[in-house]
């Protein structure tokens, strides 16, 4: 399209540009490397908990600290923030599809910008999701919610920007169960019901609602009411294969309520509210997950999901519990990541990726908390596959501080006691700095972009940042 000006030109500036090229201190961060694999790499679907609803975690306490070594960590904290710049993207020239949506956008030539966001527990909390979906939205407009999982599909399941319920009888199957028939959807999660009456319930700020479920020989019909008052209803029975249903409502924020009829299995995967411009940040986590749970999801209608969803971006977050399983090795865990980012890219093949590196951790050793190794190999089979798959990496660690930096971001209150989780103010944080690196670099596209075109009314306006 006319509007559109090399990519190829745009990512050779931003590799020279300093502090953000593919390059960067992170890429040998703590000198560690890829170490040798101790067993065949030629497996990427291991055996997992069969449980499909995981409980609450119990979190430790943090330690107790005096004040000055709280206020000492949190300074050190906020210096490595402040400094996250220099420990940049790497191969930020990937992010270029994505900026040039956002561009269009900004100049009124394209609609809803979408972003999924897959991880583990760190996701799934919506904290840092949250808070980039703030931003984001306040800079380029409030897409709406976007997709959201069906119910409440595991205990302590949580949308900051949204409310949802559902009754006892749905049955959740998919999380972290690889057992099953891998109809998941695109939140790796569905609910089952037979009965009669079980509801769904689902509060959202949007003019367009969509639900997805699937469709199947047999299937039972839904009663759709919102605000109360009958609107429809969804017929599951047909061919067996994604279904949707999609309605305009008036803008704003209304209660949707799905009720069975009790005349055969539906099963649910979620729903869609958002708005006809603006950007979606879409949580897509599940605590416990790896990077090899979606491999096991059904690929026709993962993609058919991620098809209707059309993203600009799409994020993955995962390695945090890789981190802790012996069992993968350097060579099996970049084989499975990049089999991840290939079914990614098959069905978004216009979208960018761009992979988040998991956050440093710590464990108890002899009473002390030391540093867990096992973080390195996964950060360089993350960041090996994602450069070499064509995808932007960001390294969570070398943001946060770098090796062993954990213990600062607990003794300054931004993380929990295990070692592990990040509290609420921590992972807002991080999300302001990925919303602040990631603004950085669309600012210096949108400044090339504005002059290759001999235009300079859109881009960025920076801010509030």
């Amino acid at each position: 399209m006319r509007r559109f000006i090399t990519f190829a030109l745009i990512g050779c500036l931003l590799a020279v540009s300093p502090g953000i090229g593919p390059v960067s201190a992170q890429t040998k961060e703590a000198g560690a490397k890829a170490p040798a694999a101790k067993k065949t790499a030629g497996t990427t679907t291991r055996k997992s908990a069969k449980k499909t609803v995981r409980g609450r975690r119990s979190v430790p306490r943090r330690p107790v600290v005096s004040a000055a070594r709280k206020a000492a960590s949190a300074e050190a904290v906020q210096t490595h923030i402040a400094s996250a710049v220099e420990f940049g993207f790497q191969n930020p020239a990937a992010l270029i599809p994505f900026y040039e949506v956002l561009y269009r956008h900004k100049a009124g030539e394209a609609g809803a910008v979408r972003i999924l966001h897959f991880g583990d527990s760190h996701t799934a909390a919506d904290e840092w999701p949250g808070i980039l979906r703030a931003r984001f939205q306040g800079e380029f407009g409030a897409g709406g919610p976007g997709f959201v999982q069906a119910g409440k599909p595991w205990a302590g399941f949580r949308r900051l920007d949204t409310k949802s319920t559902m009754s006892r009888g749905w049955q959740p199957a998919g999380l972290l169960a690889k057992e099953g028939d891998g109809l998941y959807g695109l939140s790796g999660v569905s609910l089952r019901a037979r009965g009669p009456g079980e509801t769904l319930t689902l509060e959202a700020d949007g003019e367009r609602l969509q639900v997805f479920f699937y469709r199947q020989p047999d299937g039972g019909r839904m009663t759709l009411s919102i605000d109360g008052a009958e609107a429809d209803t969804i017929d599951t029975a047909g061919e067996a294969g994604a279904g949707y249903y999609e309605r305009k409502v008036t803008p704003g924020t209304h209660t949707y309520l799905l009720r069975t009829a009790g005349d055969g299995e539906v099963r649910m995967f979620g729903w869609v509210v958002e708005n006809q411009g603006g950007v979606t940040w879409e949580t897509l986590g599940i605590n416990g997950a790896q990077a090899d749970l979606p491999l096991g999801w059904n690929e026709q209608l993962l993609r058919s999901h991620i098809e209707r969803r059309d993203p600009a971006l799409i994020v993955l977050a995962y390695g945090t519990n890789e981190a802790r399983q012996r069992d993968w090795t350097y060579d099996s865990y970049r084989q499975a990541f990049t089999a991840l980012l290939t079914k990614m890219r098959a069905a978004a093949p216009a979208a960018s990726l761009l992979v988040v590196g998991p956050p440093d951790q710590s464990l108890r050793q002899r009473g002390k908390w030391v540093t867990h190794e096992g973080v390195d190999r996964i950060v360089q089979a993350q960041r090996d596959a994602a450069l070499e798959s064509g995808a932007a990496f960001w390294n969570m660690r070398s943001g946060m501080g770098g090796k062993g930096s954990m213990k600062q971001w607990v003794y300054a209150g931004l993380a929990q006691g295990d070692f592990v989780h990040l509290t609420s103010p921590g992972y807002r944080l991080l999300g302001e700095s990925l919303y602040g690196l990631m603004m950085d670099t669309y600012a210096l596209f949108a400044a090339l972009r504005q002059q290759a075109s001999g235009n300079t009314t859109h881009g960025s306006s920076n801010q509030d940042r």
